[in-house]
């Protein structure tokens, strides 16, 4: 059966693009552990994170996740884990909530430097092939946390095939430096702005 012209350029414009990216992509060999970091004002940040940590328990690979800040109340991610997957991955809420909540902050501080001994501990035990920081861009900010450690600990001591992801607003320019991946969620709407409120299922 005849091609008709319209096809035939397609196909042709694919097939050159197609033998192009697959000389890209034979270039590129090399495995290492990741340092990623998700930022920004935006809505997501947390989210893309579990995703990566989901896709870990879904090939059985061991991980663990660490919440800096934030861990007072319950969520999704929280509950799916720890009720289903608490073997392949353990999950420390280690946070009380929100700096304005708590509105405690030597106890703000004990708290996030507990998680940050924790998220060494995980980090250096080489079984876990990923571990998740989250918020703790919110406990550094605060100087809960030291960036000059944070990045000194992931570039001298992190294991060469463990990845670290990190989350929360307002990264430093030193923990983007270090990143191998760093992404910058930008806001264009949310609907808090128009008087809705966190829902389950969707923010938590």
């Amino acid at each position: 059966m005849a091609t008709d012209p319209d096809t035939a350029r397609h196909n042709m414009k694919m097939a050159k693009k197609k033998a192009a990216r697959d000389k890209i992509m034979a270039t590129k060999t090399e495995k290492k552990g990741l340092i990623v970091a998700h930022t920004g004002k935006g809505k997501g940040k947390s989210s893309a994170a579990f995703g990566m940590i989901f896709r870990h328990i879904a090939w059985d690979m061991p991980c663990a996740v660490v919440q800096f800040i934030k861990g007072g109340m319950e969520s999704g991610e929280k509950k799916l884990i720890t009720e289903k997957f608490s073997d392949i991955c353990p999950f420390y809420a280690m946070g009380e909530g929100f700096t304005w909540e708590t509105q405690d902050k030597s106890r703000d501080i004990e708290m996030a430097q507990a998680a940050w001994k924790r998220s060494k501990e995980l980090i250096l035990d080489e079984k876990n092939s990923m571990v998740l920081l989250d918020e703790i861009n919110i406990a550094i900010r605060y100087d809960y946390v030291d960036i000059a450690e944070v990045v000194a600990f992931l570039t001298t001591q992190k294991p060469p095939m463990t990845h670290v992801v990190l989350t929360g607003r307002n990264a430093k320019p030193e923990l983007l430096e270090i990143a191998d991946l760093a992404t910058e969620m930008e806001l264009l709407k949310h609907p808090f702005r128009s008087g809705v409120k966190a829902q389950i299922g969707v923010e938590f």
